[in-house]
């Protein structure tokens, strides 16, 4: 059920108008919740319209990386203890797939807790490594072939009031190949929205996005991109916080 979900993440990046929401809500020391919301509503809404005899069905579940390890315990046995260190590190995330074919509804959020921000590096990094290394989930096997990987990775730190959140280019050269192959389906793309919620703990004082909205309580900060742009340019959405005293 995971790979499909995966599948279906992947799927939502390449074709399919949608919305991507990071939200963080982050503590004085450091520790917080991470969540990656995708809404695919519009797809759900464009498959009805293609076809009367919709497979989807009305769904509201919650899967756990720890029981998939737990599951899996004996196969992961097998792996490097690099693997294994990487599938333990997963073991605290979650997804909540919702879907109503009724109201043409499909939401999926990958969440997590974290002690410190720092943690929260690579949040879909974790999805996709998941998929190549939990044994049985992955039809092909794990590959050499990287052609295909997302090359932009996100840091986050925290220190004395002052958030940040660096996007940044792994590969350039690998880049600007994917970011080449994505001219035939810009079109497809271009009502896709990127969308950052971040919420303090304490209020507001200053901000390196001018075009930034607030909540009225001042701890909240939004952030919207359009997802192309963020590909093609992924400094669009960095992002400096600094909170008041």
């Amino acid at each position: 059920m995971l790979r499909k979900f995966i599948a279906l993440l992947a799927f939502s990046y390449t074709l399919i108008s949608c919305q991507f929401t990071e939200t963080m809500v982050l503590q004085e020391d450091g520790s917080g919740t991470m969540s990656l919301s995708i809404d695919l509503s519009e797809m759900m809404s464009f498959a009805g319209e293609m076809s009367k005899d919709s497979t989807i069905t009305k769904t509201d579940t919650i899967i756990t990386f720890k029981d998939i390890l737990r599951e899996k315990k004996d196969s992961i046995a097998k792996l490097s203890s690099k693997d294994q260190k990487k599938l333990k590190a997963m073991e605290n995330y979650k997804i909540h797939m919702v879907t109503d074919p009724e109201t043409n509804k499909m939401v999926i959020d990958i969440f997590t807790d974290f002690k410190n921000v720092s943690e929260a590096n690579g949040l879909m990094d974790t999805f996709k490594e998941s998929d190549d290394l939990i044994p049985s989930m992955n039809e092909k096997g794990n590959s050499e072939d990287d052609s295909e990987e997302d090359n932009i990775a996100v840091k986050y730190s925290y220190k004395k009031g002052v958030f940040k959140r660096d996007a940044y280019i792994i590969d350039v050269e690998k880049h600007k190949s994917q970011v080449d192959s994505l001219k035939q389906i810009e079109s497809f793309m271009s009502g896709m929205v990127y969308k950052l919620k971040y919420t303090f703990p304490r209020k507001i004082k200053s901000t390196s996005a001018n075009d930034a909205t607030f909540s009225l309580d001042g701890k909240t900060i939004e952030l919207e991109r359009s997802f192309l742009e963020y590909i093609k340019n992924p400094d669009t959405m960095d992002l400096e916080v600094k909170l008041e005293r």
